[in-house]
């Protein structure tokens, strides 16, 4: 198909999000948030009405486009992220996705067995998935270069959570019997996923994509060693295989696990540019750590954002003050924002970010 023509990364008005993210000097600390384009904004719901559901939103290329334009045009973010969702690649492999009102995303037909793993195929992005690559083309041309867009995929493991259990779970007890009783099978799905997720993401690269985000949801609900056997190692598996440099510009990768703060130092040496961090880890100790090596993202806590202004801007200042001088530091929560903040309270918590970092970058 023909691809609509994207302007060049050499031509972004605001590139500190992409220079935070090499380390390179910069006016401010960028900051934007994960689930910036969500329920928290009321012009979000009303485009969700228009398109009927959940997933006809993420199929229309141009209503993806305009809920990723929609926190644009509220807040002085440094990054747009793509609007989709985490499940497209299991979707696209025939588990049946739908959602459950009040109850999140479900499968009918979960695996189960080697027999199940051995049915799904790598989905074609430019095929099954091509409606994300429309949309990411799509957002590309209206962002106008304004800023970078970020693209993103759930982890090989978060995914193979959903694709096992069903749907969302909180004791993960049917992926841990297979990791268990039959990893051989498990660990082909997620050879499967991890190729899969490293063709979708350098087919976002490709449609115009200028860094991308993984995003390990339920990393942390495994030990050290299962971590690294199960999740990590798909992980730097697909930063591998990734396209870095597109654009004429560097294509930086984040790696994000939630609750992972144990193993910063494992993650850092997968050889991605930057690492997310959750609010369970003090910003100064992850730099301690690992900033010689990587940028860190992050890392207020989200349920923050239900505080006053005054409280919001003392959060973002002892975060800044803790990571201290220099660049590496892409501010955001250590999750996504939660569906009933005020969107006054996230435009304080931006504004503080930018006013009260450039004296960390003289």
């Amino acid at each position: 198909m023909s691809q609509q023509p994207t302007t060049p990364t050499s031509e972004l008005k605001n590139d500190r999000y992409l220079r935070a993210l090499s380390k390179q000097p910069v006016d401010a600390t960028p900051v934007w948030m994960m689930r910036q384009a969500g329920r928290y904004l009321p012009e979000y719901k009303a485009t969700r009405a228009q398109a009927g559901d959940f997933m006809s939103l993420c199929r229309n290329a141009e209503l993806a486009c305009e809920v990723t334009m929609q926190p644009l045009r509220r807040f002085d973010l440094d990054a747009a992220i793509l609007f989709s969702d985490i499940l497209t690649i299991p979707d696209a492999m025939g588990l049946g996705l739908y959602f459950e009102a009040g109850e999140g995303p479900k499968f009918s037909n979960p695996i189960q067995s080697q027999a199940d793993v051995d049915k799904i195929g790598i989905p074609d992005p430019e095929g099954e998935l091509q409606y994300v690559m429309n949309a990411v083309r799509t957002i590309r041309k209206e962002l106008k270069g304004e800023v970078p867009l970020i693209g993103f995929s759930g982890s090989p493991w978060t995914l193979a959570t959903y694709m096992i259990e069903g749907g969302s779970s909180k004791a993960f007890t049917k992926i841990k019997k297979m990791a268990f009783a039959q990893p051989a099978v498990l660990h082909k799905l997620m050879e499967k996923l991890a190729d899969s997720v490293t063709s979708y993401l350098n087919a976002q690269i490709a449609a115009g994509a200028q860094s991308v985000m993984i995003f390990d949801t339920w990393g942390g609900v495994l030990s050290p060693r299962d971590y690294n056997e199960f999740s990590l190692q798909y992980m730097a598996r697909i930063v591998d295989g990734l396209t870095r440099h597109n654009d004429g510009r560097k294509v930086p990768v984040t790696l994000f696990t939630k609750n992972g703060g144990m193993w910063l130092e494992d993650i850092a040496a997968t050889g991605c540019d930057a690492v997310g961090l959750d609010w369970t880890i003090n910003i100064d100790e992850a730099r301690r750590r690992i900033g010689d090596k990587v940028a860190l993202q992050g890392n207020m806590d989200p349920s923050m954002l239900y505080a006053s202004p005054q409280r919001i801007e003392q959060e973002v200042a002892d975060i800044l003050a803790s990571y201290g001088q220099g660049s590496g530091h892409v501010f955001n929560l250590g999750h996504g924002i939660h569906l009933d903040v005020p969107p006054e309270n996230a435009g304080v918590f931006i504004d503080a970010v930018h006013r009260l970092s450039r004296p960390y970058h003289r």
